[in-house]
């Protein structure tokens, strides 16, 4: 193989991983938009939430990679620190506080919910 041929692979791998370049239908902000909230998975909300992946993985891949590390559970990816989320390629302080932020209200919204039960 050639030099300018393992670039070209480079270059195109790096072009297949960015969401700009999937199909409009596909893309998380869209796909929420168009067909709702309960159309995504639990990685394309995550995604939307860091907005962008790291030099290797889209997003929505890194997302999936740090769902799957904590068994798929937003359970426990809403108990991990910031420092624990800034392990990975990609999550620097400002998208694990948005994580961390995102979490959090789903935690409170969870905890109102549970208030306004009504008692039988």
């Amino acid at each position: 193989m050639f030099y300018e041929d393992v670039l070209f692979l480079e270059v195109a791998d790096m072009y297949k991983l960015s969401i700009k370049n999937w199909a409009v239908e596909d893309r998380p902000r869209e796909k929420l938009a168009n067909k709702g909230r309960d159309a995504l998975s639990d990685a394309e909300l995550l995604a939307i939430i860091m907005g962008s992946g790291n030099a290797r993985q889209s997003a929505v891949e890194l997302a999936r990679q740090i769902l799957s590390e904590h068994d798929n559970s937003l359970n426990k990816l809403a108990r991990l620190s910031v420092s624990e989320l800034m392990q990975y390629p990609g999550i620097g302080e400002a998208k694990a506080i948005a994580i961390t932020a995102a979490m959090e209200i789903g935690r409170r919204r969870k905890d109102v919910l549970g208030e306004e039960k009504p008692m039988i």
